[in-house]
């Protein structure tokens, strides 16, 4: 996988511990045991640091033969976290980080079959299993909670990574090639294949991206940032198979690498793996990756490039982006970059920021550019600020208000509250608890530690908070001389422009070709001989059968048989609003949630619900105008979001629960604050502020624009199943192309009052009492002052002056299932969800081509099936794991190019085939055909169900963070007991059930398909009239 930013890593070494250490209470109380100079399996300890602001020990060290650095972060954590990273330093845009990245995962020394990677995705309980290619350095992480896991994953990584096969139809394969594109036939044409290939040309349809890219290129110009890491896709072809083998040999070595491991797993017993299994085999080198320094510039400088029109954009006329960006110190000053990264959300965050009100305040744009703020990915950092959706016209005007802001800034600095929101944010993400923690922290300080800086020094951020703040106490204009020093009087200044060009996808197939003319031309007829042979070759391999058995491998028994269960109790609060308490490990926050029904909204109104959720939290409330309530969710809270929920129904596929969740976080002694504000947004919400509601609207309907490059496939999925269910029309409604479509109408609209008067409207079917449930999470200690404050809120929210019938005449109730051990104090019948059926429901299918001017595609079928209760619903998820791996992937990602392709099966029962930026349409709409009937002649054995059951167990046990703890009994009524009736149902997956559920529910006629294509035009469905053509 390609990242346009880097990120930021870790060096980890681990320490042997003493028998006696192991009685230690926790891991990071037993790291503190370890000795600056101990020795352990081939490592010297350097440094041993306690860093208890995040309840972590650092351990610092070297390995004596090769050089190589290693942090371990000992954490009591049992989602224990590994990674490995190089700094790889291409001087071409031809991707040879990133073809390699996919390359080393294709087999090795040890393990020679092919694909080891994707193979041990279902050999292991994993919880995190990728690769990354950053501008500088390339990474390796994986995560699990189980041991014996973490070993085997372990010595395949370090197999990759450092003894990899790199054949060369695996690069063919992986990074490009040219074949016929019938590979049978060779009369038809020759053209361009390849995974990255196709994955950089699907890239390059987001303009954000092209934006982003070329920012980075033009403003650090001198070295590796001036190229394209991932590969341009009209360089890609000039990579050789000996240029990739090369670089491996002299980017892959100890000597350049950053070993990371994190978690409570007992460490000399990684650092004895890692040494055996791979450093005692090499000697030091001076691998000569070294970035030099950026030589500033003497004047500013300015680039104008172009990019595809978006033809989803609010207005045609105002499509131009223009930024300002500032080249700044370097990454490993860990002071300055804190400071630097303070400032840059103090210019650009929230709308009580002087860029916000200044730039995207003004009207002349939809949202700030691409890559907006402090930058530090790269070895010296960067600022970047500046607006997208201008007319061209505007550009000056930009650059004029930038001038200005930066000198309002030098004059009037940052009142102080703005400073003390900032510095509250930074101790809420110290105290929140992720399930990714170790994954956090692996990104956080990769770029830092590439170059050589402290990643220990970037963890400690009490010290850095603490001397922020004396900085400022002894210079009241700290900040202020920062902004003249790096903005006002920095000649290293790059103004970038970018327009849309009608003919850019155009021009960019017309270069495409005119390489590949090129390239066939010069062929002897020798060559093309070759690569015909050649061309069968890598398809008989893609089609052959794959013995995996050279690979480590969990087994079916090794997973936990049940699950540990939730303690939750519900209470009334003021007499009738159920509440649920989970009382968790919470490190002093308080988690909050709300979820209130929509059944009484008239239909009319519910395609404005994602927009009134989007807008109800930033147009002020009570006696606050929108900045000043900005100002206090800031200053008290982690976050307030509301966001619309469609819950479909677990024992019925044509039952769900429609509504809106309210979510927030804060610290303990904020809670009486939090929830005011939460009182205040649900009485008094404020509708009247039309230009700013005009700001708002353009900035969400640019974001649902921008995202669709990424999110494709997603988009496709909605779509294709919008009618199979009731659920899928209002998911589609809410989150689908019609949402897209629906904001991008209303952000053109040059009176936006009729709208903004749907608002209070909605506001009175949903902000009450009546159909609402509360959840918190917090710690015991906490419970006593939270329900005290929840039952004060509940009773301080207006009720509906009349009772308002659901719109929808099939209601049924359901009671809330609380987990076998909770304490309710409730009768439990009292707790009630109101949900809608729809009994006459009649699904049918639809095919919807999506007409996007991208140069790839994003199919989905969807096929009708079961609900979560109905025991063929675990058949068909463990199937869908089998097609993805046994057939799908080979078909989809190997033979077919695209970057992604797969089956999965959702809870509310919709089974979804789909492809990512995929060269093909209807030839993957045929695959997904052959997939089914692949699904139905049972030609898998034992070891591949079992391989697909440890998969899809990896996600059924992922980690759930304190704050998410009992959210499934909140949210969806499952109780840990039909959990575990759900999992015992998984175990019992059996070869004749797969083969049962593939005939009763894949077959031709045997239930409704949906299906869709985002993607370029397609002259056999333009004939075809079973397609709808948008």
């Amino acid at each position: 996988m390609w990242r346009c930013r880097g990120l930021r890593k870790l060096t980890g070494r681990c320490v042997n511990h003493k028998a006696w250490r192991r009685t230690s209470s926790n891991a990071h109380e037993r790291a503190l045991q370890y000795k600056v100079g101990e020795k352990i399996h081939g490592f010297t300890i350097n440094q041993v640091t306690p860093v208890p602001e995040l309840f972590l020990t650092a351990v610092k060290l070297s390995h004596d033969k090769t050089g190589a650095s290693y942090l371990h972060l000992a954490r009591e954590d049992k989602n224990n976290l590994f990674s490995v990273q190089f700094r790889t330093t291409p001087m071409d845009s031809t991707g040879v980080p990133h073809v390699l990245e996919h390359t080393v995962l294709c087999g090795s020394q040890k393990y020679p079959c092919r694909d080891p990677f994707f193979k041990m995705l279902n050999r292991s309980l994993s919880t995190f299993m990728n690769a990354f290619t950053a501008s500088d350095y390339t990474m390796y992480p994986f995560s699990t909670q189980n041991p014996k896991d973490f070993q085997n994953l372990l010595s395949v990584y370090l197999d990759a990574t450092f003894f990899p096969c790199l054949r060369e139809l695996d690069f063919w394969q992986e990074g490009w090639r040219l074949e016929h594109e019938n590979p049978a036939d060779p009369q038809s044409p020759l053209i361009f294949k390849g995974v990255v290939f196709n994955e950089m040309k699907g890239v390059f349809t987001d303009n954000e991206r092209i934006f982003s890219e070329h920012l980075r290129n033009r403003l650090l110009p001198d070295h590796t940032y001036s190229v394209i890491s991932g590969g341009d896709p009209l360089c890609i072809p000039d990579l050789t198979w000996e240029q990739l083998k090369q670089f491996h040999a002299t980017h892959y070595h100890p000597s350049n690498a950053r070993f990371f491991t994190y978690g409570n797993f007992q460490l000399e017993n990684h650092l004895k793996q890692i040494d055996e299994e791979a450093l005692s085999k090499f000697q030091k080198i001076d691998p000569n990756t070294t970035v030099p320094a950026q030589k500033p510039w003497e004047k500013p400088r300015e680039y104008q490039i172009t990019c595809g029109p978006d033809s989803l954009a609010t207005e045609a006329s105002k499509q131009t982006t223009v930024s300002v960006s500032f080249l700044l110190p370097g990454i490993t000053d860990t002071f300055e970059a804190f400071t630097l990264s303070l400032l840059s959300s103090l210019l650009i965050s929230g709308p009580n920021s002087p860029f916000y009100k200044a730039l995207i305040e003004s009207g002349l744009g939809t949202d700030f550019s691409p890559n907006v703020g402090y930058n530090g990915y790269t070895k010296e950092a960067y600022f970047s600020v500046g607006l997208q959706g201008i007319a061209e016209k505007d550009i000056q005007t930009v650059k004029n208000i930038i001038d200005r802001t930066i000198d309002e800034v030098i004059e009037k600095g940052f009142e102080d509250d703005l400073i003390e929101a900032l510095l509250h944010k930074i101790e809420i993400q110290m105290k929140h608890q992720s399930s990714s923690f170790g994954f956090t922290l692996t990104v956080y300080i990769a770029s830092c530690w590439n170059h050589d800086g402290d990643p220990v020094e970037l963890l400690k951020l009490e010290n850095q908070m603490a001397q922020f703040r004396q900085c400022l106490k002894e210079n009241p204009k700290f900040l202020q001389e920062k902004v003249e020093q790096y903005f006002k009087n920095n000649q290293h200044k790059l103004t970038l422009s970018m327009k849309p060009d009608d003919k850019y996808y155009e021009k960019q197939t017309q270069m495409e070709t005119e390489k590949l003319k090129q390239m066939v031309n010069s062929l002897s007829p020798k060559d093309k001989e070759r690569i015909y042979e050649k061309g069968l070759e890598l398809r008989a391999q893609q089609s052959k059968a794959q013995d995996a058995s050279c690979l480590p491998t969990l087994k079916v028994s090794d997973i936990e048989p049940t699950i540990p269960f939730t303690e939750v109790d519900v209470a009334l609060a003021a007499d009738e609003v159920p509440v649920q308490y989970c009382a968790q490990p919470t490190n002093g926050m308080v988690y909050f949630r709300a979820f209130s029904n929509l059944n009484s909204l008239p239909e009319e109104l519910k395609p404005y619900v994602p927009l009134f959720c989007s807008v109800l939290t930033k147009m002020g409330c009570g006696i606050l105008n929108y900045r000043e309530q900005a100002q206090q969710i800031e200053l008290k809270t982690g976050g307030m979001t509301v966001s619309p929920y469609v819950i479909t129904d677990d024992s019925h596929l044509d039952t769900y629960e429609q509504g809106v969740l309210f979510s927030s976080l804060c610290l303990d002694r904020n809670l009486p604050d939090m929830m005011h504000l939460w009182s205040e947004i649900f009485n008094n919400p404020c509708f009247e502020e039309e230009e700013h509601f005009k700001v708002l609207v353009k900035m969400s309907a640019q974001e649902l624009s921008n995202g669709i490059p990424d999110s494709g496939h997603l988009y496709a999925s909605l779509r294709a199943s919008r009618t199979l269910t009731p659920t899928g029309d209002l998911q589609e409604t809410f989150n689908g192309m019609d949402q897209v479509r629906l904001m991008k109408r209303i952000a053109e609209m040059t009176d936006v009052k009729p709208v903004l008067r749907k608002l209070p409207r909605i506001k009175k079917h949903l902000l009450n009492c009546d159909n609402m449930r509360c959840s918190v999470n917090a710690t015991p200690q906490q419970m006593p002052q939270a329900e005290k404050v929840v039952e004060n809120f509940i009773k301080s929210v207006g009720r509906s002056k009349k009772e308002r019938k659901p719109v929808r005449s099939h209601v049924v109730e359901k009671p809330v299932h609380n987990g076998s051990s909770g304490n309710t104090h409730v009768n439990e019948s009292q707790v009630m969800r109101k949900l809608i059926t729809e009994p006459t429901f009649k699904p049918c299918q639809m095919k919807t081509h999506f007409l996007l001017p991208f140069p790839v595609n994003y199919v989905a079928e969807c096929v009708r099936t079961v609900p979560y209760t109905n025991p063929d619903h675990a058949s068909l998820k463990i199937l869908a794991r089998l097609m993805t791996t046994k057939f799908l992937h080979t078909e989809i990602r190997e033979k077919g190019g695209a970057y992604g392709g797969g089956a999965k099966l959702s809870h509310s029962g919709i089974f979804t085939l789909y492809s990512y930026r995929d060269p093909n349409s209807v030839e993957t709409l045929q695959t997904f055909g052959k997939a089914f009937d692949w699904a139905k002649s049972g030609k898998f054995t034992q070891q591949d169900i079992d391989e697909a059951k440890l998969s899809v167990f990896s996600g059924v046990d992922a980690p759930v963070a304190p704050s998410d703890k009992g959210l499934d009994s909140f949210l969806y009524g499952l109780s840990d007991e039909m959990k575990q009736a759900h999992r015992e149902q998984l175990f019992a997956v059996s070869h004749d059930k797969l083969i049962s559920v593939s005939n009763k529910y894949l077959g031709i006629g045997k239930s409704t398909h949906g299906l869709a294509i985002l993607g370029p035009e397609n002259a056999k469905i333009a004939k075809d009239p079973s397609w709808i053509v948008r």
